[in-house]
């Protein structure tokens, strides 16, 4: 692969989250996890601050740690079903339309911890194609922060993680990502105090060319 530089990155395949990422979901998400924070009596400023990114039941096991697991996973088929059912609200980061249509034909993955009738309901309020290749919940044992589903992306996609950048916002995702040997990019406010390798504000600061040996170039800014 070529040097890189902070505006500049290479790739052969992209790993892409989708809420946060692709679609700004926030309030549904809100609503959903107000309801359950004062269900238990939680304060949701602070439940908020650790379910971005994660599987319901592993917030859940944060959250509440002397809970049985099989507590954490009855609520969180709850919980998705909660979510599903409401897409108020639900639209696209700005410039993922124009993002993914970039990538048509070009190595890249959907890697959500949505299961699959939430991330499809979602990324059709949105108004977004969904990638042909997808990581869903169903697909892996371990929630993010584990590197699972991005290992999974890439092994799908058929390249090494090293050659792989992924997209995220939350600081889960973007743990997973790192632990995987991938390259991140933050995208929104709330990826910069993570420690992305980039960060921008929204997928209108991104752009995608295919150099002459086929690996994709990112350009950023």
């Amino acid at each position: 692969m070529t040097a890189e530089t902070a505006s500049v990155l290479t790739a052969r395949a992209l790993l892409l989250d989708m809420d946060g990422t692709l679609v700004n979901s926030d309030a549904v998400v809100e609503r959903c996890w107000r309801v359950w924070a004062e269900r238990h009596g939680l304060d949701f400023d602070e439940v908020i601050k650790v379910v971005h990114g994660r599987q319901g039941y592993a917030s859940m096991a944060v959250l509440l740690p002397e809970r049985s697991m099989e507590e954490n996973y009855a609520e969180n088929r709850e919980m998705l079903a909660a979510e599903t059912a409401d897409m108020e609200g639900v639209v696209p980061v700005r410039g993922a339309a124009a993002f993914l249509a970039s990538l048509e034909g070009l190595p890249h993955a959907l890697v959500t911890s949505a299961d699959v009738p939430l991330s499809t309901g979602r990324m059709a309020a949105a108004g977004l194609p969904l990638p042909a290749v997808r990581v869903t919940a169903e697909n892996v044992g371990a929630s993010k922060p584990d590197p699972e589903g991005f290992l999974k992306g890439a092994a799908e996609l058929g390249f090494d993680p090293a050659d792989c950048v992924v997209f995220e916002d939350s600081g889960a995702g973007i743990a997973a990502g790192l632990a995987a040997g991938m390259r991140v990019v933050g995208v929104g406010p709330r990826a910069a105090e993570f420690g992305p390798t980039v960060q921008v504000d929204d997928l209108t600061q991104v752009r995608v060319s295919v150099d002459g040996d086929g690996a994709l170039r990112l350009t950023f800014g």
